[in-house]
C-alpha cells in the first residue's frame, strides 16, 4: 500500500463535516490531493515583488497553540511588525489544550485553510490535504534571513526522505540554541524546601520523603487539606505528568511514547522497558500511601491549575510551560514561596535526567497554504521576523519602552522585568513580548547578533535578575546559580541523531494509524489502573497492560517505526543506515 505520512496520530475525518469558521480562506486546489503545489508556480501568480513593499495586507492565520494574551497585533511589538512590514493578521488560535487536532482535521475535510498556519502535529493532515505550498522556491528567492539563520539546517526543513519539500519552517526552536536554565524536572515549593533545611533531593526516594516530612507537619494549607503530589491527566497531557516520567526517571531520552535504541535506532514503546515498570510502581505506592492526589486520573485540567494557583500542592512532576498559569497567579498574588524549585530527580542514583540533551534543530514550524493570496509577500512576512531586527523586536520589545541600551548593551529595567515575570499577563497584552516567536526563524538561547547583544533575554545575568527572592535564597542553599547547575550538562549526552521524534511524519492511513490509537487507548486506561490498584495487585495488572499491547498490535507498529527512524537519521545525518 502507498501510505501517506503525517506528523501527527490523527484523527479520522468524516464526510460531511462543517466549514470552518470565518476568517480561512478556500483551497486552490482539491483536498485530498497528497502532491502539493509548487511555491514557484504559486508565487508566479503574484506580483513579482523584489523589493521591500510595505503596502497594507492582512493575512489569515490558525495556531495549533494557545495564545490567550493575543491582544490583535495592537500591543506594541505587533505596531511595530505592522509599520515595517504591512502585514496584520485575523489571527485565531486553538483553545485549552486540544494542539488544533479538531480544528485541523475540519480544515482538512472541507477544504478551506487560513493563509498562514501553525499547525505543530497536525501538519501531516494538511499535506495529505494537499493544502501546503512547499516553500523551497520561495526561501531561496525571497528569504535571505531564513537561510542566514537555517543554512546549516537546511535538510532538518525537509518532510521526509520521500518528499523533500519543505513545508514549514522550524520555529518552535532556537538555532545554535545553548541552554542556561532547565524549568523541567520534579518539582517542590520554596517553602517547604526552607522549612525541612533544604534537603538533598535526588531520587524519589528523596522526593518522597520530603512530601511526607512536610505534609506530616502542615496537613493545611490556608485552611485546605494539603496535597503532596498532583498530577494532570487531562487528555493528552497525561503524557507530561505521568508517562513521560517513567523514562526520564529511568535514564531514557524524552522521545515521546518510543525508545529508541541508540545504536541499531530499534524503536520500542518505552513501556516495555523492565524499569520503567518501577517508576509506575513508586507512583502505585505514592497513591496507596496517601501521597498523591486521590483526583490524579478524574480532574479536568483547570481543577489541576486551580490546586495550583491556591498553594496547596507541594508538589508537581511536569515541564514549567505545562503549569505556568497556576504558578504565574500565584506570583502575581505575591506568594513566591508557593511557587517551585526543579530537581532532576531519578529512580536512583544510576540514572541521569536528560532535560539537558539536545535535539539539534528539529521543531514545529510556520507554513503558508494553498489559499494564500500573496505567498511572495506572505514568506517576506516571514523573512522579516526572521531578521535580525524582528528577533530583537520579538524578544526585547521596543527600545525606550521595555529596554535601554547602557554602555553598549540591552538591559531590560528591573521594573519591567518585574512585570513580565510577575504580571506576565498584562505584561504579554500591552508589549507583545513573547507571543510572536513562531512566526520566524530564530536564533536560540545564547547567540549574539551583530551588536555583540544575546538575540533573547535567556541568559545567565537576566535569568537570574528575574528570579524572584524564593527562588535566589533556593538556590543559594544548593550551591547553585541557576537551575541549570542542578542538573547533568548537555555536554554529558550526544546530540540526538534523530532530532525531535515527535516531529518525524508517519503514517496516516494502514495498519499503524489503527494500533497507535488503539495502543493510546489502551495507555490511558491502563496506567491510571496499575497506578490506582491495591500493591498486591499492581504486577497484576501492569503486566496485563504489556500484554494488551502486543495483542493490539504494537511490535508491528515499532518495526515501521524503526524504518522511518533510519530513514530519517539517513536524511539528517547522510549516513547509509540499513
Amino acid at each position: 500500500m502507498n501510505k501517506k505520512l503525517t506528523k501527527s496520530s490523527g484523527i479520522a475525518l468524516l464526510a460531511g463535516l462543517m466549514l470552518v469558521s470565518a476568517g480561512c480562506g478556500s483551497s486552490n486546489n482539491n483536498a485530498g490531493n497528497a502532491a502539493s503545489p509548487s511555491a514557484s508556480n504559486a508565487a508566479n501568480n503574484t506580483a513579482e515583488n523584489t523589493g521591500n513593499d510595505t503596502s497594507p495586507i492582512s493575512f489569515s492565520f490558525f495556531g495549533a497553540d494557545a495564545s490567550p494574551n493575543w491582544n490583535n497585533m495592537q500591543d506594541d511589538v505587533g505596531k511595530v511588525i505592522t509599520e515595517k512590514t504591512g502585514v496584520s493578521l485575523e489571527a485565531e488560535f486553538d483553545v485549552g489544550s486540544g494542539g488544533g487536532q479538531d480544528k485541523i482535521a475540519l480544515m482538512s475535510a472541507s477544504g478551506q485553510y487560513p493563509e498562514i498556519i501553525y499547525a505543530k502535529g497536525e501538519i501531516g493532515k494538511l499535506v495529505d490535504a494537499g493544502a501546503l505550498l512547499d516553500l523551497t522556491d520561495l526561501i531561496d528567492k525571497y528569504a535571505p534571513n531564513i537561510k542566514k539563520v537555517m543554512a546549516n539546517n537546511m535538510n532538518r526543513m525537509k518532510y521526509s526522505k520521500d518528499n523533500q519539500a519543505i513545508y514549514s519552517i522550524p520555529t518552535n526552536v532556537g538555532v545554535d540554541q545553548t541552554p542556561f536554565d532547565v524549568t523541567s524536572g520534579f518539582e517542590v515549593q520554596h517553602r517547604v524546601l526552607k522549612e525541612l533545611g533544604y534537603p538533598k533531593i535526588r531520587t524519589v526516594a528523596d522526593f518522597e520523603k520530603v512530601l511526607k516530612d512536610y505534609v506530616a507537619l502542615h496537613p493545611e494549607t490556608d485552611g485546605q487539606p494539603t496535597i503532596p503530589l498532583s498530577l494532570n491527566a487531562d487528555s493528552w497531557k497525561i503524557m507530561i505528568t505521568v508517562t513521560n516520567q517513567a523514562a526520564a526517571t529511568t535514564g531514557a531520552a524524552g522521545d515521546g511514547e518510543y525508545y529508541i535504541d541508540p545504536k541499531t535506532y530499534e524503536a520500542v514503546l518505552h513501556y516495555e522497558r523492565p524499569e520503567e515498570k518501577e517508576y509506575f510502581r513508586w507512583l502505585n505506592h505514592m497513591y496507596n500511601t496517601g501521597l498523591l492526589d486521590k483526583d490524579s486520573f478524574v480532574q479536568k485540567e483547570d481543577q489541576y491549575k486551580s490546586k495550583i494557583s491556591s498553594g496547596r500542592v507541594l508538589a508537581l512532576t511536569s515541564d514549567e510551560w505545562e503549569y505556568a498559569d497556576a504558578e504565574n497567579a500565584l506570583k502575581a498574588a505575591g506568594k513566591d514561596e508557593y511557587t517551585y524549585a526543579h530537581f532532576p530527580v531519578t529512580m536512583s542514583e544510576q540514572y541521569k535526567d536528560n532535560s539537558l540533551q539536545q535535539v539539534g534543530v528539529d521543531g514545529y514550524g510556520i507554513s503558508i497554504t494553498t489559499a494564500c493570496k500573496d505567498p511572495v509577500r506572505a514568506i517576506k512576512f516571514i523573512d522579516w521576523m526572521s531578521s535580525e531586527e524582528g528577533q530583537v523586536l520579538m524578544n526585547w520589545g521596543v527600545e525606550g519602552k521595555t529596554y535601554n541600551m547602557e554602555n553598549g548593551k540591552r538591559v531590560m529595567p528591573a521594573d519591567v522585568l518585574d512585570r513580565k515575570v510577575n504580571d506576565n499577563a498584562n505584561f504579554a497584552k500591552e508589549t507583545g513580548i513573547g507571543l510572536y516567536s513562531i512566526f520566524g526563524a530564530h536564533y536560540g538561547d545564547g547567540v549574539k547578533d551583530s551588536t555583540d547583544n544575546y538575540y533573547t533575554t535567556n541568559f545567565p545575568e537576566q535569568i537570574i535578575a528575574s528570579y524572584s527572592d524564593a527562588e535566589k535564597e533556593s538556590l543559594a542553599a544548593y550551591n547553585a546559580k541557576t537551575w541549570k547547575d542542578l542538573f547533568p550538562q548537555a555536554d554529558e549526552f550526544p546530540v540526538k541523531e534523530w532530532g525531535a521524534i515527535y516531529n518525524m511524519p508517519v503514517p496516516t492511513d494502514g495498519d499503524y494509524q489503527v494500533i497507535y490509537q488503539k495502543t493510546q487507548d489502551i495507555v490511558r486506561k491502563k496506567i491510571p489502573e496499575a497506578i490506582l490498584a491495591k500493591p498486591e495487585e499492581f504486577d497484576k495488572v501492569f503486566d496485563s497492560f504489556l500484554d494488551e499491547l502486543k495483542k493490539a498490535g504494537s511490535e508491528k507498529m515499532e518495526a515501521e517505526y524503526t524504518k522511518l527512524v533510519k530513514a530519517r537519521v539517513s536524511l539528517f545525518t547522510g549516513k547509509d543506515i540499513q
